[in-house]
């Protein structure tokens, strides 16, 4: 099991993103992964279970909201994006309609939507 990220770690990291993405800047590879798999962290203590897989490629995937468990091989209920798109959602910058109507969410499964989850303001 992946060591815990503590709170204030992941809020450092996640706010150093949040200033270079406002600015138009790519953040730093490393606040970059922190904030992505803080982010992942808490939305898998909010929503706990393993009936949708989500992927933030390459820094990390959980599973979560209770039902249906998946096993073995590709999960039915996937959704995957990259680390800004996850941050801004996750931090309530951008909407759920607004990541998919830009085709910024790649999502498959009749499970696979976090609107009731998110933002998820850690």
């Amino acid at each position: 099991m992946p060591r815990k990220i503590p709170a204030e770690l992941g809020r450092a990291a996640l706010r150093e993103c949040t200033l270079a993405l406002a600015a138009s800047q790519t953040p730093p590879r490393q606040p970059l992964a922190t904030a992505a798999r803080y982010l992942l962290q808490v939305l898998a203590e909010r929503a706990p279970g393993q009936s949708v897989e989500v992927r933030v490629p390459p820094f990390g995937a959980v599973q979560v909201i209770e039902g249906p468990r998946h096993t073995r091989g590709t999960p039915p209920n996937v959704v995957e994006m990259d680390a800004p798109t996850w941050l801004a959602l996750a931090t309530g910058d951008l909407s759920w309609a607004e990541a998919l109507t830009q085709g910024w969410i790649s999502r498959s499964g009749s499970r696979a939507d976090l609107t009731h989850l998110l933002p998820l303001q850690p």
